[in-house]
């Protein structure tokens, strides 16, 4: 009897185990079958804010499921990726990753309580766009040569504007590095209070966004000295990049893309990847990208993972060299 009864308690333990890994695979071929959510580390109404509203609104109509986009800002993108990574790897939360919080943010915090390599699945780059080296037009300088050359004369005697540890302040950090030339930084809180002074002349010259001085540009407000893409923007056909100007091999980008965390269900990661491929394909989203001097990068896990890789290492770099702390 004491047999039968251990074989019943079996029995009962075994289906109930069966019974859990069935509605596991069921939830997972299910995917997507609630609302999603996409955490977006930056507040309403900024560049990447209304790119990741725009990814969700296209991605959401390949899945069948709105996704409903949650603002979590602060400490550069770092407290939403915090919050991201304490809810469930189930595929119901997607992340928006980017320059900022997942690779300056190592190099400028070796203690971050996440990893970027090793605590998400990365699944695609969304956009990449250039910084735009500009000049106020009443400064002599036509070229990166001319800065250059000024710059090594006068050590020191040239200002420029940044906003700490954005992706302006690492091309600019790069770009003097790279050219051995010494500049003096003048910080900003942010980059409207910036701009503002660059266009009025009270600082020469900084990397900003392409899509934040491009109307300037156009209007010969400022002066476009060159980008810091590999290759040179459309919206800028004429201007040369750093790299074509004489330093090879620079690039400063601004980037984003889209993540999960680490322990989603292999399944979900794959319907997650090819949904994601079939959205960044429409042409609401190319549009819209390339109308702000964006480009969709190539797509794909392995790619932007080792994208990733690479940037971290750059930016760790830069900012050690540099003796950038955290604010």
């Amino acid at each position: 009897m004491k047999r039968n009864f251990i074989k019943q308690l079996f029995t009962v333990g075994l289906m109930g185990v069966l019974g859990c890994v069935s509605s596991i695979a069921l939830a997972q071929t299910d995917y997507p079958n609630k609302p999603i959510k996409l955490i977006v580390a930056f507040p309403p109404g900024g560049t990447s804010d209304v790119m990741g509203r725009l990814v969700a609104e296209e991605l959401g109509k390949v899945l069948k499921q709105p996704i409903v986009v949650e603002n979590i800002a602060g400490a550069g993108g770092i407290v939403g990726m915090e919050r991201a990574l304490k809810l469930p790897a189930d595929g119901y939360t997607l992340i928006q990753t980017g320059v900022g919080q997942n690779a300056v943010a190592h190099g400028l915090d070796p203690n971050l309580k996440y990893n970027s390599l090793t605590d998400f699945t990365h699944l695609a780059q969304i956009n990449a766009g250039p910084n735009v080296l500009v000049v106020h037009p009443s400064q002599p300088f036509h070229s990166v040569k001319d800065i250059v050359d000024f710059a090594k004369k006068n050590p020191g005697k040239l200002d420029y504007g940044f906003t700490h540890a954005a992706s302006g302040h690492m091309a600019m950090e790069l770009f003097k590095q790279t050219s051995g030339i010494v500049l003096t930084g003048i910080p900003y809180k942010g980059g409207n209070p910036m701009l503002n002074d660059l266009l009025a002349g009270t600082i020469p010259m900084t990397f900003l966004n392409q899509d934040a001085v491009l109307p300037h540009v156009k209007a010969g407000k400022l002066r476009a000295i060159a980008v810091s893409s590999k290759e040179r923007n459309a919206l800028y056909p004429d201007v040369p990049t750093v790299a074509e100007s004489g330093y090879k091999g620079f690039e400063a980008t601004s980037w984003s893309g889209l993540s999960v965390a680490k322990g989603t269900p292999q399944p979900i990661v794959d319907k997650l990847d090819a949904a994601l491929a079939q959205a960044l394909k429409s042409d609401t989203i190319k549009q819209r990208l390339s109308s702000v001097g964006f480009v969709i990068p190539p797509y794909g896990s392995k790619h932007y993972s080792g994208f990733v890789a690479s940037e971290i290492d750059q930016w760790t770099r830069v900012i050690r060299t540099a003796g950038i702390k955290p604010e």
